[in-house]
Order: C-alpha cells, then sequence, then structure tokens
C-alpha cells in the first residue's frame, strides 16, 4: 500500500473513533421496504425511535432495524462512558444500500421462465448526542 493510501486510511480510522454507529449487512428485505422505515426514524430522538420501530406494520424490517438501533444505542455508550436513559441521543445518519441479489427463476407459460430478482440491502445507523453536536457547531 501506498504512503498516500495509507494516511488517508488512519485518516479514515481516526475519523471513525469519534462516530458511534452500527452496521448490518445482507439484510434479507428489499431497500425499499427498509428506507420506508430509514425515513421515518432519521433525525428521530432515539426513545421515540424505538417506540415508532415497536409499533411498525412493517414486522420484519422494523424488527432488525430496531435491534441494530439497541447495538448503535450500546456501541455509543460503550465508547462514551455514559448511559443513554439521559434523552439527548438522535439518531443522526442512517443509510440503506443494496447488497447481493438472488437471481431464481419462476415457471411461465409456453415453456418460458420470468426472473425473480430476490434484493437484500446493507444498513448503516449513526447516533450522536445533541450535547456534542451543539459544542462541534460552536
Amino acid at each position: 500500500m501506498g504512503v498516500r493510501k495509507r494516511n488517508a486510511a488512519k485518516a479514515r480510522k481516526e475519523a471513525l473513533k469519534t462516530q458511534y454507529f452500527a452496521k448490518l449487512n445482507n439484510v434479507p428485505t428489499s431497500p425499499r421496504k427498509m428506507r420506508l422505515l430509514a425515513d421515518m426514524i432519521r433525525g428521530m430522538e432515539v426513545n421515540k425511535a424505538l417506540g415508532a420501530l415497536r409499533f411498525s406494520t412493517k414486522e420484519e424490517a422494523s424488527n432488525r432495524l430496531e435491534k441494530l438501533l439497541r447495538s448503535a444505542i450500546s456501541n455509543w455508550e460503550q465508547k462514551t462512558g455514559e448511559k443513554a436513559e439521559n434523552g439527548n441521543l438522535y439518531v443522526s445518519q442512517i443509510y440503506v444500500d443494496s447488497a447481493r441479489m438472488l437471481k431464481r427463476l419462476r415457471t411461465a407459460p409456453q415453456g418460458r421462465g420470468y426472473r425473480v430478482r430476490k434484493r437484500s440491502n446493507h444498513v448503516t445507523i449513526f447516533v450522536d448526542s445533541k450535547v456534542n453536536n451543539n459544542e462541534k457547531q460552536d
């Protein structure tokens, strides 16, 4: 690895130490379904987001996203040494990217086959405290 790439990788690694996130790879639901939930909780306070996910009608996707959000909260608590019950923690960013796609064939009339694409996604969720965010802006 060249010096320039090594320095860039070190800078990226140092930047991640100050961010609190969790990532879930290869979730077997379509990215479109997961983005509906992601858009719903983006920017929300963490306890409200957990409640919204708990009572969401998209059962399978909301269960996975709730578990991922709890993991991100736990990561924040681990790195900062504080508790999340203070109410100043919120979902700062959430990304849903498409992942691998399984391609299957479904029988069709007259000897044909229709392609069925079973999609999956990657979800990355960032949490941050409002206190830290205000200090960064000043």
